[in-house]
C-alpha cells in the first residue's frame, strides 16, 4: 500500500479541487508523492477546479424541495447564467436539494460530505461538474423549515425548471387544517415573501446591526430638523418602529389586499376555514444576494484575447 495519510489526501484535494477517490488514486499511483499526484491530476484534467475557484460565482440556481412537513432551500452558484440552463447543472442542484432534505442540519459541509445519488459524495460530484462544465460552482447556503402539523409550502419565482429558479421561498404553516387546504393559501404567502423581501419573521428578530444602522440614519435626519432633543428622540423611535413594521414579515401589509397585516391575514384564514393557522417560519433565497460581482469590460476582454 502506498505511503500516504488522510491529511495528504486533504492537502491534494485543496491543491487541485479533485474528488476524494481521484485524489486517493493519484496518491496511490504516485507512491504518496503529492506534487507528482498534482501533476497526474492536471494531466487528466481533474485539477481544473482549483484555478476556477477564484472566480466570482454569483449566478446559478436556487432549488427547493418539500416532503411531508419539512422543506429545504439550497443555493448553488455558478459564474454565468448559461450554466443555470445546463441540464447537468440543473440535475445536480435538484439532487443536492433532495439530499439536503434528508439532513438534520443546515450545514453546507455536511451536505457536501453526504452521499450523492449514483455514487460518491455531493462534494465529489460538484468537483466533477466544475471540471466538465468548466466554471466555478459552489454550494452557498442551505435553510430548512418544518412544522409539527400543517404544511410547508414552496414557491419558485423566475423558474428555470420545476423547483429551480432565481428566488426560492418556503412557508411553514403550523395548523390543524389539512395540507391540501393550506397549499393554495401558502402559495399566496410565498408570493408575498418573494415580492416584499421581509428581513425577519418578527420585529424582534431583525438583525441588531441593521437596526443600529437605521437608528443612526434616523438620528442624523432628526438632528437636521433642528427640533428639541426630546422631539428628535421620538422621531427616531418612530422611524425605527416604521422600519420594523415594514421589514418584519408578520407585520407587513399582505400584498394581495395591502390593507391587512400578514399575521392577521393568516389568523383570518384559519378562522374562516374552521381551524387555527400560524406562520411559524419562512425561507427566502434570492440568487446571488449579497455577493459582490466583479465588473468586467467585455469589449476589452475580447480585444485582449484577439491581441494575444
Amino acid at each position: 500500500m502506498a505511503d500516504f495519510t488522510v491529511a495528504d489526501v486533504k492537502t491534494l484535494r485543496e491543491k487541485t479541487g479533485a474528488g476524494m477517490m481521484d485524489a486517493k488514486k493519484a496518491l496511490s499511483e504516485a507512491n504518496g508523492d503529492i506534487e507528482a499526484a498534482v501533476d497526474a491530476l492536471r494531466a487528466k484534467g481533474l485539477a481544473t477546479a482549483q484555478k476556477k475557484s477564484s472566480r466570482t460565482a454569483a449566478e446559478g440556481l436556487v432549488g427547493v424541495a418539500v416532503e411531508g412537513t419539512k422543506g429545504v432551500a439550497v443555493e448553488v452558484n455558478s459564474e454565468t447564467d448559461f450554466v443555470a440552463k445546463n441540464d447537468q447543472f440543473q440535475s445536480f442542484v435538484r439532487n443536492a436539494t433532495a439530499v439536503a432534505l434528508k439532513l438534520d442540519n443546515d450545514d453546507v459541509e455536511a451536505l457536501k460530505a453526504a452521499d450523492y445519488p449514483g455514487g460518491g459524495t455531493v462534494g465529489d460530484k460538484l468537483t466533477d461538474n466544475v471540471a466538465t462544465i468548466g466554471e466555478n460552482q459552489q454550494i452557498r447556503r442551505i435553510k430548512s423549515v418544518s412544522v409539527g402539523s400543517g404544511a410547508v409550502v414552496s414557491y419558485v419565482h423566475n423558474a428555470a425548471a420545476e423547483n429551480l429558479g432565481k428566488i426560492g421561498v418556503l412557508v411553514a404553516l403550523e395548523s390543524d387544517l389539512p395540507a391540501d387546504k393550506l397549499e393554495p393559501f401558502g402559495k399566496q404567502l410565498a408570493m408575498h415573501i418573494a415580492s416584499m423581501f421581509p428581513q425577519a419573521l418578527n420585529a424582534e428578530d431583525l438583525d441588531a446591526d441593521v437596526i443600529a444602522r437605521e437608528r443612526a440614519i434616523a438620528a442624523e435626519k432628526a438632528a437636521e430638523s433642528g427640533k428639541p432633543a426630546e422631539v428628535q428622540e421620538k422621531m427616531v423611535d418612530g422611524a425605527i418602529k416604521k422600519f420594523a413594521k415594514e421589514n418584519a414579515l408578520l407585520s407587513q401589509m399582505f400584498v394581495m389586499d395591502n390593507k391587512t397585516s400578514v399575521e392577521d391575514t393568516v389568523a383570518k384564514f384559519g378562522k374562516e376555514n374552521g381551524g387555527t393557522v400560524k406562520l411559524t417560519d419562512y425561507v427566502r433565497f434570492q440568487l446571488g444576494e449579497g455577493i459582490e460581482k466583479e465588473e468586467s469590460d467585455f469589449a476589452a476582454e475580447v480585444a485582449a484575447a484577439v491581441g494575444g
